[in-house]
């Protein structure tokens, strides 16, 4: 794709490595780098300072707030908000030489995860569940629900 058939925006300072996928209409802020073979959906808004991929699938119309940390392994669905600095991890026990298997999370659509949450690997959130700043998350949360804490725990069904 050349500039002139862009229909996307992405700020001068950030890096998009080779084989990403942009939709229409997104917008990609300040120092940002997209890692090789990640895909971002239509009317995306990645904030300054996000890491994403590689081989990460972001959905459409998700708000992806600075400081974000998005690794391999992870998918997020449609309609996702995440605040400002929180971190999805991808290897349940890490060590120091590596590991060529990464867990799987998975955020359906609707969900918002709170500034300076923690999801750990592997898990499924919730279509439409509401994670609060500062959570750990530690296991599946349920569609609808609302957790707080750390670890996370169930406190009331979203309103």
């Amino acid at each position: 794709m050349t500039i002139e058939d862009k229909n996307y925006f992405v700020h001068e300072s950030a890096y998009i490595d080779e084989d990403v996928t942009i939709g229409k209409g997104t917008y990609i802020w300040h120092f940002c780098h997209v890692m090789k073979g990640s895909k971002i959906g239509e009317n995306c808004t990645i904030g300054q300072n996000c890491v994403i991929g590689p081989n990460v699938t972001i959905g459409k119309s998700c708000r992806i707030q600075n400081n974000v940390h998005i690794f391999e392994g992870v998918t997020l669905e449609d309609y996702i908000f995440i605040g400002p600095s929180a971190v999805f991890t991808n290897v349940r026990y890490p060590n120091s030489y590596g590991s060529s298997k990464f867990d799987k999370v998975l955020v359906k659509m609707g969900a918002m995860i709170g500034a300076n949450s923690t999801i750990i690997s592997p898990c499924v959130v919730g279509k439409e569940s509401f994670i609060g700043a500062g959570s750990v998350v530690t296991k599946d949360i349920p569609d609808h629900a609302k957790v707080v804490g750390n670890p996370a725990k169930r406190i009331r069904e979203r309103l």
